[in-house]
């Protein structure tokens, strides 16, 4: 257990509701909690803001028709026509991203995708739909996709496991990719924090200012990574749907 002055404190998952199904611990914990929160406040945001549908829309209005058709173009450009049937998974992934990680900037919250269990989670889900995808649309012609084409059949022995290991380490990047980035700066926003207290009032306004700034660079980050997690989801979404290579 991290100590309350330790960087790595707010990361601790604390149990709020101790549970245990057959030996299993299914606590409710502030992660579930903080999960449950950003779904009631995406639910919250899409509801409220379009329950008006002007044709003039206000500010909230705005926003949310702005997230719809951010996404709708990224499905489009990535993946063509036929992805829009899956248009409701990537904008529930991509909203679910976004929400965790601006939660993560409330203070004294708690950061959902600084854990690897979930945003593993989340690459398993996406990693999961897009292969059923695949096969459910291609059948056995599924596996062509781990055969390069115009490679000498010499070289398939090589080729062909490294393409299969890199597929399915597909999920293990995209989860480390968004975990790495939201706890590495969580924790160095906490050790400036600690720098600000330790140094006091005549010096402690240095690390203070360099808070401020990485405050904004972590909001960026907080949409960057929903971006590069839905957009990636896309990239692996046409290659099930076209077996691009």
């Amino acid at each position: 257990m991290a100590s309350d002055h330790s960087p790595l404190a707010q990361f601790e998952i604390k149990r709020l509701v101790p549970m245990e199904i057959g030996g299993l611990d299914v606590s409710f914990t502030n992660s579930s909690l903080f999960m449950v929160i950003a779904i009631a406040a995406i639910t919250l945001f899409l509801t409220w803001s379009m329950r008006s549908r002007s044709l003039v829309p206000g500010r909230m209005q705005s926003m949310a028709e702005l997230s719809y058709e951010f996404i709708a173009n990224m499905i489009k450009d990535n993946v063509g026509s036929e992805g829009r049937k899956y248009f409701p998974f990537i904008f529930s992934i991509f909203m679910f991203v976004l929400f965790c990680n601006l939660l993560g900037m409330i203070p004294y919250s708690f950061t959902v995708t600084s854990h690897i269990i979930v945003t593993f989670a989340l690459a398993a889900l996406v990693f999961l739909v897009v292969t059923i995808v695949a096969i459910v649309r291609h059948g056995f012609k599924f596996l062509g996709f781990f055969i390069p084409s115009g490679v000498p059949a010499i070289l398939l022995v090589l080729l062909v496991p490294i393409e299969i290991i890199s597929y399915f380490v597909r999920p293990v990047s995209l989860s480390v990719r968004l975990f790495a980035n939201m706890l590495a700066g969580h924790t160095l926003m906490k050790v400036f924090g600690g720098f600000v207290i330790a140094l006091g009032i005549f010096l402690g306004w240095l690390p203070l200012a360099f808070i401020v700034a990485l405050t904004g660079l972590e909001f960026l980050v907080a949409f960057l990574q929903a971006y590069v997690f839905a957009i990636l989801s896309c990239l692996y979404l046409n290659d099930a749907l076209h077996l691009h290579h």
